[in-house]
């Protein structure tokens, strides 16, 4: 993480892992606008912000699947819920179809937040998991609860109709499901977490496929395709630019 910038993240409590992937916070602190990109994770950010010349606001990040430049206002602090897909339909209960690779802006209030959330860190994943606690009302349908189960643990390589037999789900209705919630396929969303489960060996200079790929150019191919560049000029990450590549170092 270069030096203007500060980063930290926390887990969710374990009544959360199947909804929460993280929080998180992060802070710019020069009177210089930064220009980074958002690399596409497999995440759904519910994101509080303020800069030093911008007024707080709430926004809803959906789902990525290609890398989008953003500019960071001067001096701007961010606190976050990194969501997990099931947390749309079990915790928003609103699909988020229509936000892939775009933002929707919430009323300032969502949730009861406002810019005095940002002030501190602790107390913000204190009342964003007590908010979450009391929107998670329905029981979870035990097939999607596994499905993504198996997401996770197989880091998005198991195949689509092996996913499917697993869970006695047939592919094409858990892919009109992800449609439907998420706007991309399965398919689609497993390559994205097979993408960022490449970030921890690409920081550490290990710049060939170590398990999922069929071999280096597909490797290359789908580095490429997410990050709008190759494994090795990711591994440089020039000025920090790719912000969540950067936050690696201070995990």
């Amino acid at each position: 993480m270069n030096s203007d910038l500060v980063y930290r993240q926390i887990q969710p409590d374990h009544s959360l892992v199947d909804f929460v992937d993280c929080f998180w916070m992060l802070e710019t602190q020069t009177d210089q606008a930064r220009d980074v990109v958002v690399l596409p994770d497999g995440r759904i950010d519910l994101v509080l912000a303020q800069a030093q010349s911008e007024p707080f606001h709430v926004l809803l990040m959906g789902l990525g699947t290609v890398p989008t430049p953003a500019r960071m206002a001067p001096r701007t602090r961010m606190v976050a819920i990194s969501f997990k897909p099931l947390a749309i339909e079990y915790i928003l209960r609103h699909p988020v179809a229509a936000l892939v690779d775009t933002v929707q802006t919430l009323p300032t209030d969502f949730w009861g937040f406002s810019g005095s959330d940002l002030a501190d860190f602790e107390l913000f994943v204190k009342k964003a998991s007590s908010r979450i606690q009391e929107n998670l009302e329905e029981q979870v349908d035990d097939r999607k609860r596994k499905l993504f189960n198996l997401i996770y643990e197989t880091q998005g390589s198991m195949p689509v109709n092996e996913l499917a037999e697993n869970v006695y789900w047939s592919s094409r209705q858990i892919n009109r499901y992800f449609n439907q919630q998420y706007g991309v396929s399965l398919k689609t969303y497993c390559r994205v977490l097979r993408f960022r489960a490449t970030f921890t060996q690409i920081k550490e200079g290990k710049l060939f496929p170590e398990q999922a790929f069929a071999d280096q150019a597909h490797f290359i191919k789908e580095i490429r395709k997410y990050a709008g560049t190759i494994p090795k000029e990711l591994f440089r990450n020039k000025n920090g630019r790719f912000i969540q590549f950067s936050a690696l170092s201070s995990d």
